[in-house]
């Protein structure tokens, strides 16, 4: 395995930064615009700006369509709802839990294996999720459903992926941006009220929600990921991602005043460590080891 070159060190450390402060984002958003109406306008500038770029086939557009509902509707909706009665720290760990969720959907659906390795890191994950859970952090129960809907959400969508056609990343989040719009609205005036007069009314945190998960994380953060899973290894990738979480529980406390409670702090541990887990092959991480050393 090679080693990362030191300006794609500096490229991962800039792109989980960027996932960490995309939560911050949305949070400080969310104090400014009902959550599903601020999704609504963020799809909307990711798929004005990708989609006169990027075709689909007509092959690529039933999965599209599929993922737009699983992806663009259920993951993130369910998160900008569920964020509401949850921290920026915690809503950032609890999607995380969609890893472990992927792997066993993946072993019951694509019959792949899940090793007694995988199965240790699942049930580490699944109990982080439990001492999370009563963390003063998390005010109601039902955000931390909607959370762990919106995590089932990404990984239901992972294994679309996997079935779907070759599809190029950007077209992807472009065309899945552009056909959530009409699902998130008509969520919106459905269940929302007074969308227009906030969005008039709106100061810096509410254009920040918007602006920043549009092009800082979807389409820069994601662009810059893209292109290091093409000339690195995924295993050797992947595992930066967990600092994203752990980062975003770091910008909750230090931006918003976020309380770094015991049960916060366990569950987090558990959660990354258990997905470290379940993610990185032993054999792998033995090397890795022997390599930086």
């Amino acid at each position: 395995m090679k080693s990362l070159l030191p300006r794609d060190v500096l490229i991962l450390l800039l792109v989980v930064c960027g996932w960490a402060f995309n939560v911050i984002a949305m949070k400080l958003g969310l104090l400014e615009l009902p959550p599903l109406f601020m999704l609504c306008l963020r799809f909307l500038l990711v798929a004005a700006i990708l989609v006169p770029f990027y075709a689909i086939t007509r092959h690529q557009l039933p999965w599209i369509l599929l993922l737009a509902f699983t992806f663009g509707f259920v993951h993130f909706g369910m998160m900008v709802s569920g964020m509401q009665s949850a921290d920026a720290g915690s809503t950032a760990v609890l999607i995380q839990i969609g890893t472990p969720v992927a792997m066993i959907m993946a072993a019951v659906w694509l019959k792949e294996t899940l090793t007694l390795q995988k199965i240790i890191g699942v049930i580490v994950a699944f109990s982080g999720v439990i001492v999370l859970s009563g963390s003063p952090s998390l005010s109601s129960w039902h955000g931390t459903v909607m959370l762990l809907i919106s995590a089932s959400g990404w990984a239901l969508s992972t294994i679309l992926i996997k079935r779907a056609p070759a599809i190029l990343p950007l077209a992807m989040t472009g065309w899945i941006s552009f056909f959530s719009v009409p699902m998130l609205a008509l969520a919106s005036f459905t269940l929302e009220q007074h969308q227009i007069t906030l969005l008039l009314h709106a100061g810096w945190r509410g254009w920040l929600g918007v602006g920043y998960s549009a092009l800082g994380s979807s389409v820069l953060a994601y662009s810059l990921w893209y292109g290091l899973l093409k000339r690195y290894p995924a295993n050797q990738i992947l595992p930066w991602s967990l600092l994203s979480p752990a980062l975003a529980v770091i910008m909750g406390s230090a931006i918003l005043g976020e309380d770094l409670d015991e049960g916060k702090l366990i569950g987090t541990a558990l959660i990354v460590g258990g997905i470290l887990i379940a993610i990185i092959p032993l054999r792998a991480a033995v090397a890795l080891v022997k390599l930086d050393g």
